[in-house]
Protein backbone atom coordinates (compact mmCIF):
# COMPACT_ATOMS: atom_id res chain seq x y z
CA UNK A 1 0.00 0.00 0.00
CA UNK A 2 1.40 3.36 -1.02
CA UNK A 3 0.26 6.68 0.75
CA UNK A 4 1.44 10.24 0.04
CA UNK A 5 1.70 12.75 2.58
CA UNK A 6 3.30 16.32 2.62
CA UNK A 7 5.27 17.83 5.09
CA UNK A 8 5.08 21.07 6.92
CA UNK A 9 8.36 22.79 8.15
CA UNK A 10 9.06 25.57 10.14
CA UNK A 11 10.46 26.85 6.48
CA UNK A 12 7.03 26.02 4.64
CA UNK A 13 5.96 22.80 3.10
CA UNK A 14 8.07 19.72 1.36
CA UNK A 15 6.51 18.12 -1.61
CA UNK A 16 4.42 15.48 -1.02
CA UNK A 17 6.37 12.26 -0.50
CA UNK A 18 5.35 8.38 -1.33
CA UNK A 19 5.43 6.22 1.73
CA UNK A 20 5.34 2.70 1.47
CA UNK A 21 6.02 -0.02 4.03
CA UNK A 22 8.03 -0.03 6.76
CA UNK A 23 6.91 3.51 7.69
CA UNK A 24 6.42 3.82 11.75
CA UNK A 25 2.87 4.65 12.49
CA UNK A 26 0.74 5.48 15.37
CA UNK A 27 1.53 7.18 18.51
CA UNK A 28 5.50 8.57 18.98
CA UNK A 29 5.26 7.61 22.24
CA UNK A 30 3.89 3.68 21.69
CA UNK A 31 7.12 2.00 21.15
CA UNK A 32 8.63 3.98 24.44
CA UNK A 33 5.71 3.21 26.56
CA UNK A 34 6.03 -0.98 24.80
CA UNK A 35 9.85 -0.40 26.03
CA UNK A 36 8.94 0.49 29.23
CA UNK A 37 6.21 -1.82 29.88
CA UNK A 38 8.79 -4.99 28.51
CA UNK A 39 11.40 -3.78 30.59
CA UNK A 40 9.37 -4.21 33.67
CA UNK A 41 8.19 -6.86 33.00
CA UNK A 42 11.22 -9.19 32.28
CA UNK A 43 12.52 -7.31 35.65
CA UNK A 44 9.64 -8.49 37.37
CA UNK A 45 9.65 -12.19 36.00
CA UNK A 46 13.19 -12.11 37.30
CA UNK A 47 15.06 -12.77 33.91
CA UNK A 48 17.29 -9.99 34.86
CA UNK A 49 18.52 -12.14 37.75
CA UNK A 50 18.50 -15.42 37.03
CA UNK A 51 20.55 -18.09 35.31
CA UNK A 52 18.56 -19.50 32.92
CA UNK A 53 19.12 -18.86 29.67
CA UNK A 54 22.04 -19.43 26.59
CA UNK A 55 25.96 -18.43 27.43
CA UNK A 56 26.93 -16.28 25.19
CA UNK A 57 30.73 -14.59 25.71
CA UNK A 58 30.26 -15.64 28.88
CA UNK A 59 27.09 -13.66 29.77
CA UNK A 60 23.84 -14.99 30.37
CA UNK A 61 21.25 -14.17 28.04
CA UNK A 62 17.50 -15.29 28.38
CA UNK A 63 15.97 -13.00 26.24
CA UNK A 64 15.98 -10.31 23.35
CA UNK A 65 13.94 -7.63 22.41
CA UNK A 66 13.17 -5.87 19.31
CA UNK A 67 10.58 -3.12 18.69
CA UNK A 68 7.24 -5.36 20.03
CA UNK A 69 8.87 -8.69 19.55
CA UNK A 70 10.51 -10.71 22.97
CA UNK A 71 12.80 -13.75 22.20
CA UNK A 72 12.92 -16.04 25.68
CA UNK A 73 15.94 -18.14 25.31
CA UNK A 74 16.76 -21.46 27.31
CA UNK A 75 19.28 -24.73 27.51
CA UNK A 76 16.25 -26.71 28.22
CA UNK A 77 12.57 -27.48 27.11
CA UNK A 78 11.68 -26.74 31.08
CA UNK A 79 14.12 -24.03 31.54
CA UNK A 80 12.10 -22.26 29.01
CA UNK A 81 8.44 -23.13 29.82
CA UNK A 82 9.47 -21.81 33.17
CA UNK A 83 10.64 -18.33 31.96
CA UNK A 84 7.73 -18.16 29.59
CA UNK A 85 4.96 -19.03 32.26
CA UNK A 86 6.98 -16.13 34.36
CA UNK A 87 6.76 -14.01 31.77
CA UNK A 88 3.06 -14.70 30.80
CA UNK A 89 2.36 -14.37 34.64
CA UNK A 90 4.18 -10.78 34.87
CA UNK A 91 2.34 -9.71 31.34
CA UNK A 92 -0.99 -10.25 33.27
CA UNK A 93 -0.29 -8.22 36.46
CA UNK A 94 0.25 -5.24 33.94
CA UNK A 95 -2.80 -5.98 31.97
CA UNK A 96 -1.20 -7.24 29.26
CA UNK A 97 -1.84 -10.86 27.50
CA UNK A 98 0.73 -12.75 26.10
CA UNK A 99 -0.80 -14.18 22.98
CA UNK A 100 0.05 -18.07 22.91
CA UNK A 101 -0.85 -18.70 19.48
CA UNK A 102 1.20 -15.94 18.13
CA UNK A 103 4.33 -17.34 20.48
CA UNK A 104 6.48 -19.83 17.98
CA UNK A 105 9.17 -22.22 19.64
CA UNK A 106 12.65 -22.58 18.14
CA UNK A 107 15.07 -25.89 19.17
CA UNK A 108 18.42 -27.27 18.45
CA UNK A 109 16.76 -31.20 19.16
CA UNK A 110 13.65 -32.34 17.96
CA UNK A 111 10.05 -30.76 19.26
CA UNK A 112 6.72 -31.80 18.11
CA UNK A 113 4.65 -29.97 20.10
CA UNK A 114 4.34 -27.67 22.94
CA UNK A 115 1.54 -26.87 25.66
CA UNK A 116 1.48 -23.92 27.66
CA UNK A 117 -1.48 -23.39 30.18
CA UNK A 118 -3.58 -25.96 27.61
CA UNK A 119 -2.35 -23.98 24.82
CA UNK A 120 -0.42 -25.26 22.13
CA UNK A 121 2.23 -22.87 20.58
CA UNK A 122 3.45 -23.29 16.74
CA UNK A 123 7.14 -24.63 16.00
CA UNK A 124 9.55 -23.59 13.57
CA UNK A 125 12.97 -24.42 12.26
CA UNK A 126 13.69 -20.21 11.83
CA UNK A 127 12.26 -17.28 12.69
CA UNK A 128 13.35 -13.16 12.06
CA UNK A 129 14.37 -10.75 14.71
CA UNK A 130 15.37 -7.44 13.79
CA UNK A 131 15.39 -8.19 9.97
CA UNK A 132 18.30 -10.63 10.52
CA UNK A 133 17.14 -15.16 10.25
CA UNK A 134 17.85 -16.96 13.14
CA UNK A 135 17.49 -20.74 12.48
CA UNK A 136 17.58 -23.51 14.54
CA UNK A 137 20.68 -25.03 12.99
CA UNK A 138 22.38 -22.00 13.65
CA UNK A 139 23.31 -21.55 10.11
CA UNK A 140 24.20 -18.37 8.54
CA UNK A 141 24.97 -18.53 4.90
CA UNK A 142 21.37 -16.71 4.27
CA UNK A 143 22.50 -13.60 5.94
CA UNK A 144 25.75 -13.41 4.14
CA UNK A 145 23.97 -14.16 0.90
CA UNK A 146 21.68 -10.91 1.52
CA UNK A 147 23.96 -9.07 2.74
CA UNK A 148 26.29 -9.30 -0.21
CA UNK A 149 23.28 -8.80 -2.47
CA UNK A 150 22.57 -5.35 -0.49
CA UNK A 151 25.99 -4.49 -1.61
CA UNK A 152 25.50 -4.90 -5.14
CA UNK A 153 22.57 -2.77 -5.10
Amino acid sequence: MQVRKQLRTGHGTIDRLQIGKGVCQGCIFSPCLFNLYAKYIMRNAGLEETQAGIKIARRNINNLRYADDTTVMAESKEELKSLFIKVKEENGKTGLKLNIQKAKIMASGLITSWKIDGETAETVSDFILGGSKITADGDCSHQIKRHSLEEKL
